[in-house]
């Protein structure tokens, strides 16, 4: 029923063009236009052209009207599946290479270090507490993002700090939060070999990604 929901909402916001947020009125046309950005972000991963978004349209707009179909959809099940591996990988691959330079730029900014791994690590404020080792359990806050800034992760937001042992988490967050004293902030630039390598995670950071993390180590739990 919720798929049925998205494409009919999906398929009126594409029937009408000239369509503009700031005609919302009340929470139920707020959530209806929450429902086609949720569309919207899961079409992210086939980094569609224009010309290619309107042949998704005619697809939606087809089925939404009962129309016959063009192709048989389940002969193209595993055609959109490969189709998304592929772009998404090449997206990755872009990634990667902007990933390299935002790194380079990053190590040349005032009091950074490139450590041996890779990462760029840069205090931001002095802390005055322990230090963690890998098998310590930690309490941060952070904020993640990707390099053109878009935020993929922040505990600031969900309002809770997170809490795990040092050696269960990305090999940079691992090294990173060893060099840091309770109480104090940094930031850690992560190469994807540190991070998510060619696997990435969810929808927003691709195979490759290089990524931006500010962290607040708040308590030390010694083993």
């Amino acid at each position: 029923m919720l798929r049925i929901i998205i494409i009919t909402m999906l398929s009126l916001l594409i029937a009408s063009p000239s369509f503009a947020a700031e005609r919302l009125k009340n929470e139920e046309e707020n959530t209806l236009y929450a429902i086609g950005l949720s569309v919207a972000r899961s079409l992210s991963v086939f980094a569609l052209s224009p010309a290619e978004l309107d042949y998704v349209k005619q697809g939606i707009s087809d089925a939404v009207e009962g129309k016959k179909p063009a192709v048989d959809l389940a002969a193209y099940t595993g055609k959109v599946q490969e189709l998304a591996r592929a772009r998404r990988k090449a997206q990755g691959e872009k990634a990667a290479a902007a990933g390299k330079e935002f790194l380079e730029k990053a190590a040349g900014e005032k009091g950074a270090v490139k450590t041996d791994s890779g990462m760029v690590y840069l205090p931001l404020k002095d802390g005055n507490g322990v230090s963690p080792v890998a098998t310590d359990t930690v309490k941060v806050n952070y904020r993640g993002t990707l390099i053109d800034g878009r935020e993929f992760d922040s505990s600031y937001k969900r309002g809770t700090p997170a809490e795990f042992r040092l050696d269960g988490v990305i090999k940079c967050w691992t090294e990173g939060l060893q060099k840091m004293k309770e109480g104090g902030t940094a930031r850690f630039v992560c190469p994807a070999t540190l991070a998510y390598g060619d696997a990435g995670a969810g929808e927003l950071i691709l195979p490759g990604s290089t990524l931006n993390f500010e962290v607040e180590l708040l308590e030390v739990k010694k083993k």
